[in-house]
């Protein structure tokens, strides 16, 4: 049976309100569009734009803060102006907008591209990729605090089971989502479009997501005539902020002697504001002050998307039949969430209860801060083992030189000390770095009296003269087979490639054609392909996601159970802050501390994590539990009282002045009588 909350508008399946289906599929869709963006962001900054990893990593986690920021403008613009139904409207529009020009960003043309893939119009994609992810962060983070709470007004007061359900599949949507698309978006970036086979896909791994986010606009207007629209009723945040003003206001101008003193500095705005509000602000206080070393997990958390991401890409990511992509690491996270969620809430913290230990939420979040420092430290381990395994480049003052030897015979070379090099004509670039994203680096020289021409399927070396060498061409791990041709004979030669190996090839002046053709071939290995392997970052990523589910989750739960009624958003609002402020942290760290090795800097942010572990642990010692329900219902007792001695006092004072009226008029109807005598 309907309700008069749904106003005949929607229909009732199950006891749910049909109108719930359009929102989590909104919010599954808008999820997957956010995730699959962010997880390959800090690639395409890297190979497309061309960044370093110091600027891709401050981009990548800029974004992330402003995204954890306008949840409070978001929050502002619902609850005091526009209400939470056209607030997800018109932010998602903003949203989707933002997604598109994205798509648009990564596009390439004939005339914008080189044979490398690198776009020659730089200044263009930079400044469209920008305005896209502002106006995302603008989207995803204005509608964060509206889309949970306006599917939680879908429900009557009786309905607070089916509430609860609600809530429980719209976080498994926020996981599904996200787990989809670190799953897919990489594999569509790792595909080839424009008209060179070099480029990689960013156009395409960015346009799915935009195309999600469309639909998930769709989808939520289609339930329009269904949905209940609560209107705004004047936003809580201001009034919170407004009365602390007031006190700071009111202490600062009666700062004198004169003035007594006062239990809390928020008792000073008792001559303008309710007690009951004074009262709850001060448990908000409480909870914040609680909040200020936060910050610092997410720090390390939020770096799983880029500096973890970075590392995996001088990593070897062959696992047998399934090769995994460095962005797609990240997909190890939302798999453990909805792995250890169930098992810490049924399992462990039961387990724990049992043994005596009074576990509390506080203690969990201070494990869960520790458990991510140890991540960090994993993370530094692994880094040590790749650098042992990266080749060694000449510095800028120094030059590196190779020689070929193209004859018959081994030569035997002596270099002096002080020693003049003459280069022949024939002299070509050699490689300054490592190949990225797990290719390899393949060249070849033709020692043969005739024009060489070389192919595989995924590139063509083009013709090779004489003594000469071809340009370095990118491949992919795995087997390639190279087609060998001058004149009119021909023959295949086969070679199978790890990760981010660069080899030279020679062709000798002896080669044959022919069945054995290989054996005449010499390859030489510059540079070792990626031996540590990308199994190697699953501690750090369960870790981290142990942590995660300690301190996130957790905490969480403890800000709600420790906020008034009527300000849980307010508590969201500096949850989120906590996450931006995290990420501005990171580049003011990695900013400072300007360290030329990777391994450092884990372990300097894994050691600054577990300082401000000590420092929570301490204030989470100190800090008392409260029950805000019985609070407000003390102070609602009291002001209840004091309403009831108003009213006697009223009572009183009309009844007094009754009696005082009825006896001036008994003597003025005596002095009337006396009068007329």
């Amino acid at each position: 049976m309907l309700t008069r909350r749904f106003d005949g508008k929607s229909k009732v399946v199950c006891g749910y309100p049909i109108s719930i289906f359009f929102i989590v599929v909104n919010e599954f869709c808008e999820r997957f569009s956010y995730y699959g963006m962010r997880a390959v962001l800090v690639l395409y900054f890297k190979y497309f734009l061309q960044w370093d990893d110091d600027l891709a990593t401050s981009i990548y986690h800029t974004f992330v803060a402003l995204c954890y920021l306008t949840p409070i403008l978001g929050a502002i613009v619902a609850d005091s102006w526009l209400g939470k139904f056209k607030t997800i409207i018109y932010l998602s529009i903003v949203y989707a907008i933002g997604q598109v020009a994205m798509a648009v960003s990564a596009i390439h043309d004939i005339t914008d591209s080189d044979r490398d893939g690198t776009p020659n119009n730089m200044t263009f994609h930079v400044v469209l990729s920008m305005v896209g992810l502002f106006l995302i962060a603008l989207g995803t983070g204005g509608i964060k605090p509206c889309v949970a709470a306006f599917g939680g007004d879908q429900f009557d007061d009786h309905q607070e089971k089916q509430r609860r359900t609600f809530f429980s599949v719209f976080y498994l949507c926020i996981n599904g989502g996200s787990l989809l698309s670190t799953i897919i978006t990489p594999i569509l970036r790792g595909q080839t479009c424009g008209i060179y086979s070099q480029q990689k896909c960013y156009a395409l791994a960015f346009g799915v997501p935009a195309a999600l986010m469309v639909v998930s606009l769709v989808v939520f207007i289609v339930g329009s005539g269904m949905y209940y629209k609560a209107k705004p009723e004047g936003n809580i945040m201001l009034s919170v902020c407004k009365c602390i003003g007031f006190a700071i206001k009111n202490r600062y101008r009666h700062r004198s002697k004169a003035y007594p003193k006062r239990k809390h500095w928020m008792d000073w705005a008792e001559e303008k504001y309710d007690r009951l509000l004074i009262a709850q602000i001060k448990m908000v206080l409480k909870v914040l002050f609680l909040y200020i070393p936060l910050p610092m997990f997410w720090t390390l958390f939020d770096q799983k998307g880029s500096r973890w991401t970075l590392q995996a890409t001088t990593m070897d990511g062959n696992f047998g039949q399934l090769v995994i992509q460095p962005d797609q690491m990240q997909t190890f996270n939302p798999i453990l969430i909805l792995t250890l969620v169930p098992i810490m809430e049924s399992v462990v913290y039961p387990l724990i209860k049992k043994c005596g230990f009074n576990f509390t939420p506080l203690k969990r979040m201070t494990v869960g801060m520790f458990l991510a420092a140890l991540a960090f430290v994993c993370a530094g381990v692994v880094q040590l083992q790749i650098d042992k395994t990266l080749p060694i480049f000449p510095s800028t003052s120094e030059s590196q030189l190779k020689l070929l030897n193209m004859g018959n015979n081994q030569l035997e070379v002596h270099l002096p000390n002080n020693f003049t090099v003459h280069l022949p004509p024939a002299q070509i670039d050699d490689l300054t770095s490592k190949p990225e994203e797990g290719n390899n680096a393949i060249r070849f020289v033709n020692g043969l009296a005739t024009d060489l021409n070389v192919s595989t399927a995924a590139v063509n070396f083009g013709i090779i003269e004489p003594l000469t060498s071809s340009n370095y061409s990118l491949l992919k791990n795995g087997k390639h087979t190279f087609s060998l041709k001058s004149g009119s004979q021909s023959c295949e030669y086969t070679i199978k490639f790890g990760f981010g190996s660069s080899y030279t090839i020679f062709i000798p002046s002896t080669f044959t054609f022919g069945p054995n053709c290989q054996e005449s071939v010499t390859e030489v290995e510059e540079i070792k392909p990626n031996s540590v392997h990308m199994a190697l970052q699953i501690p750090q990523y369960f870790l981290i996601t142990a942590g995660e589910v300690m301190f996130s989750v957790t905490g969480l739960e403890f800000s709600y159970s420790q906020a008034p009624s009527n300000m849980k958003a307010v508590l969201q609002a500096g949850w989120l802050l906590t996450v931006a402020v995290g990420n501005f942290i990171v580049l003011i760290v990695a900013e400072i501390a300007k360290l030329p090795k990777k391994w450092a800097e884990f372990f300097l942010f894994a050691s600054l994590l577990v300082a401000v572990c000590v420092i929570f642990s301490i204030m989470a010692y100190f800090y008392t539990y409260i029950d805000p329900t019985e609070i407000e219902a003390q102070f609602s007792q009291e002001k209840d009282e004091e309403d009831e001695d108003e009213k006697d006092k009223m009572r009183k004072t009309e009844e007094h002045v009754t009696k005082r009226g009825s006896v001036k008029s008994n003597d003025s109807d005596n002095a009337f009588k006396l009068s007329k005598m």
